[in-house]
């Protein structure tokens, strides 16, 4: 049984269906006048110019992504070696999710969920982060009524496939050989 379904009557399988079935619904509605105002941006927008660290400070981020992750040069670095590599969905996942963390209005909440879900959650979106089923079908589940915590697990699933194999290949790459000299 799928983890955050274990309380659930039904199967994992069955509950996902159901969920998807329902979120699928949610997803068909016409496109809100909003998607007609803000369309879907063509490219990520580049970070804000990071003033460079210092050796010391990104060789810290040898053991921590969350350092990483929380200093600007040392985040626009790890992007831009993932986009050399071809592999920048889980970052980017990982950066819309923190920016949805920070939506006060359900409205845009509910119509920025929606816009994840398309871009990185469901099978074959055009930046598909690979996520477990279970951790699917929980995010489908959360997905009925949005909230700040609707992508964490996800997020999380993310974050330690990031640290386990992403961050492991960008501290051995010559970029990052070169920021600690």
């Amino acid at each position: 049984m799928c983890k955050g379904l274990a309380a659930l009557p039904h199967t994992c399988l069955e509950r996902a269906k159901e969920i998807k079935t329902k979120l699928g619904t949610l997803l068909q509605k016409p496109d809100s006048a909003i998607d007609l105002i803000i369309p879907y941006p063509e490219k990520p927008e580049k970070p804000a110019k990071a003033q460079k660290t210092s050796p010391d400070e990104a060789l810290q981020w040898r053991e921590s992504l969350e350092k990483l992750l929380q200093n600007a040069y040392g985040l626009a670095s790890f992007r831009s070696f993932l986009r050399s590599e071809f592999s920048e969905e889980n970052i980017e996942f990982w950066i819309t999710c923190e920016e949805y963390k920070k939506i006060k209005s359900p409205t845009k909440m509910a119509e920025k969920a929606k816009k994840i879900y398309e871009e990185f959650i469901q099978t074959e979106a055009p930046k598909e982060v690979n996520i477990d089923h279970c951790t699917k079908a929980v995010t489908m589940k959360n997905l009925v009524e949005p909230s700040v915590s609707s992508f964490n697990e996800a997020q999380k699933r993310i974050f330690a496939l990031m640290e386990k194999d992403s961050l492991p290949r960008f501290v051995r790459s010559e970029f990052y050989q070169e920021l600690i000299k």
